[in-house]
């Protein structure tokens, strides 16, 4: 299990990891390297291989745990992670199922979200803060949250409304900033052309009104996956975690579809 840009496991995945605990299955909650509780430098830089090479490492450590059926590992993302749960779907043959919340799918539509001058201005940051990086100067950071106008990764109403649910409540120390030219890992991969390569049951939990990832490109993911699901849950892109309007019910959804897929014999994984 893991989150999206600029947000770390303490933000908002207790609520759904200690849910599937106590349903029976065991669930594993972690940081990318460079993020939260994991080491790396620099801070706060997205890298799309080397977090889609992290979800591999940790599936990797459940099917080789004693306790873990490896027969029955599943991958869960939400937001940003979409983009690794679609790709792991269709190339990790150790996947029994998979689960994505308010998915992003498809960097391309994503980035298409922006205005052609905010994009623009974007791309300029991103692109300063790459050259600089060659020079080995600091990372240029951006605001994971910003208010409308503001030059942020997401500059909506929703996006504060979720930052505050995604500010860890325990005290563990997080900022609200993404490097800038993390932009450049991912804006042009496109997971969504290979839905109809997914073998595994895949089920996406689409937000009825998410203005954070484009909704078409996740809804055609189900529909070309053989064995894919989809959820429209009320409300909007930060609604399916706790304190947003469909927690409860996308968490019941989300535990009908392991019990249905992940279980054996009514046992639980």
């Amino acid at each position: 299990m893991a989150h999206g840009i600029g947000a770390i496991k303490a933000g908002g995945l207790a609520p759904f990891a200690e849910r599937f605990c106590r349903e029976g299955f065991a669930a594993v909650a972690f940081d990318y390297r460079q993020w939260g509780g994991s080491a790396g430098q620099p801070r706060e830089e997205l890298s799309f291989p080397r977090q889609r090479e992290d979800y591999g490492t940790v599936i990797g450590w459940a099917a080789a745990h004693p306790d873990i059926d490896a027969r029955r590992v599943f991958a869960w993302g939400t937001s940003f992670a979409g983009m690794y749960i679609v790709e792991l779907a269709a190339s990790d043959s150790r996947l029994a199922g998979a689960i994505g919340q308010a998915p992003l799918v498809d960097g391309f539509a994503a980035a298409r979200l922006a205005s052609p001058v905010r994009g623009l201005r974007l791309l300029a940051v991103a692109l300063a803060d790459r050259l600089g990086s060659i020079f080995g100067r600091p990372p240029r950071y951006l605001p994971g949250a910003g208010r409308p106008g503001e030059l942020a990764i997401g500059a909506t109403e929703d996006a504060l409304f979720g930052e505050r649910l995604m500010t860890p409540k325990d005290g563990t120390e997080w900022r609200n900033r993404v490097a800038a030219r993390s932009l450049l890992s991912f804006s042009w991969r496109r997971p969504v052309r290979r839905a109809a390569a997914i073998r595994c049951p895949i089920l996406l939990v689409v937000a009825e009104q998410d203005t954070m990832a484009p909704v078409d490109p996740a809804v055609r993911v189900t529909q070309k996956a053989p064995r894919g699901e989809l959820y429209r849950s009320r409300g909007g892109h930060y609604d399916v975690y706790q304190g947003g309007r469909s927690f409860d019910d996308v968490l019941r959804v989300e535990v009908e579809f392991l019990h249905r897929h992940g279980s054996r014999d009514g046992n639980p994984s």
